[in-house]
């Protein structure tokens, strides 16, 4: 069971999270295995992020097995200290940083007197691709692609128009238009650039002349 209480602090409110696993803090709030607090350390913001912010707006239903993972993402010029990246907790934090969004969209969930900051789910899962396949399986993205019939089509709009990451534009146009969400239609394609050039995701894949990138088999094929 966990408890979150307020303590103050050198006149300063802090938040706590309790289990009998964990207690792991950054700077003003800690983050826990089942509750994830997180705003600020020395002033260079941290956030939830990847799949981990997706699971804060209930896109949950294809976690993975084993040990959990809790993304963290921060600004490129944070040196992560040696001991937050250590891994003896019940989960393991990862943290990431990215430069390819010129206009980032973040929300925030409210956790009593604390405030968790997180990617909003357009960006989530853009970095979700970002990472892939090195932290994530394209099949396994896609299995969430396909739950993502609620997000909103302008911020996906504003989000890929204002990245220059093609490899994440073309895969998540080409998900989008496979799952066939209706919010897809919505897309003006003609201001999102693609680049030019072809992109090998997979050996012994599947090319798709539209996106001009080569897919594993696995994903083509799934229906």
């Amino acid at each position: 069971m966990i408890l979150v209480k307020q303590v103050i602090e050198r006149g300063t409110p802090k938040c706590y999270s309790f289990n009998i696993e964990v207690e792991f803090y950054l700077n003003n709030y800690l983050i826990n295995s089942s509750e994830i607090l997180v705003t600020t350390q020395m002033n260079k913001k941290f956030y939830v992020g990847a799949h981990s912010a997706l699971e804060l707006s209930g896109f949950n239903h294809y976690v993975p097995m084993g040990k959990s993972v809790l993304m963290i993402g921060h600004h490129q010029q944070v040196k992560i200290a040696d001991w937050k990246e250590e891994t003896y907790f019940g989960y393991e934090l990862k943290f990431f940083s990215t430069k390819i969004f010129s206009k980032p969209q973040f929300t925030t969930f409210d956790k009593g007197d604390c405030k968790i900051l997180a990617s909003a789910p357009e960006q989530a899962f853009l970095e979700c691709l970002l990472l892939a396949p090195n932290q994530y399986a394209y099949m396994f993205l896609f299995y969430i692609m396909e739950q993502l019939t609620t997000i909103r089509a302008e911020v996906v709009q504003q989000l890929l128009e204002n990245t220059g990451n093609i490899k994440v534009k073309r895969l998540f146009l080409y998900m989008a238009q496979k799952a066939g969400h209706d919010w897809f239609d919505r897309l003006v394609k003609s201001k999102i650039k693609l680049g030019t050039g072809k992109q090998k995701l997979a050996v012994n894949g599947v090319y798709l002349p539209e996106y001009m990138i080569t897919i594993p088999k696995e994903l083509h094929d799934y229906e």
